[in-house]
């Protein structure tokens, strides 16, 4: 019995996921991008945004906000999304570029040049709390859209594990500063580093702490 409720909770919660999804069909649009970004807080990589296109059905178990799950459930999703997604697209921006525009000008650079990838091209998106005023695509900014959309919760996985996997290689480039544990992100250990060696070239100069 405890696994067949526990089941259902499940079934309900991935039910829920997909109402944002739902709508949208239900308004008429057949191709719903979720839009998710990792890497806007790190002091050194790059900020990594994602876009996918899910179908209407998915066997998805398990799939919500990236920063929830363990790194191996993450490349387990990782896997499955590739495996049933219509489209994805992924792309990074890099930190002179950030530094140059600042990291919310590059979250949004990223964000268009992954949603300009998918192919077919979207009719909806779904963001999570940010808006991309330069596309005529409509659009719905939803806050915490990664914990309450099953295709922003996609995107935050595919750009996380992408940009996690980016900077586990930048760790062997800069051993020092040892990006394969904290991901660029400002721990302990990396501002001790960075008093030590000072920044190297993926270190985002505009970012205090830098």
């Amino acid at each position: 019995m405890a696994s067949s409720s526990g089941s259902s909770t499940e079934a309900e919660r991935l039910f829920a996921l997909q109402r944002y999804e739902t709508q949208a069909h239900e308004a008429g649009y057949r191709l719903v991008a979720g839009v998710d970004e990792v890497g806007r807080g790190p002091l050194a990589g790059p900020v990594v945004a994602a876009a996918v296109i899910l179908p209407k059905k998915t066997d998805l178990p398990g799939i919500n906000d990236s920063k929830k799950l363990t790194s191996k459930k993450r490349q387990e999703l990782f896997t499955r999304i590739k495996q049933q997604a219509l489209s994805i697209g992924v792309a990074a921006i890099k930190e002179a570029v950030i530094d140059e525009v600042n990291i919310l000008e590059a979250t949004r650079l990223a964000m268009y040049q992954a949603i300009a990838q998918l192919k077919p091209a979207p009719d909806y998106l779904l963001l999570d709390a940010i808006s991309l005023q330069k596309l005529t695509i409509p659009q719905e900014s939803i806050t915490h859209g990664d914990s309450l959309s099953i295709s922003i919760a996609a995107a935050s996985i595919m750009a996380k594990v992408i940009r996690d996997e980016l900077m586990c290689r930048l760790g062997k480039r800069y051993p020092h500063y040892k990006f394969e544990q904290h991901k660029g992100y400002g721990t302990t250990v990396h501002l001790a580093a960075l008093r030590q060696h000072g920044p190297c070239p993926i270190h985002r100069r505009s970012f205090r702490g830098v």
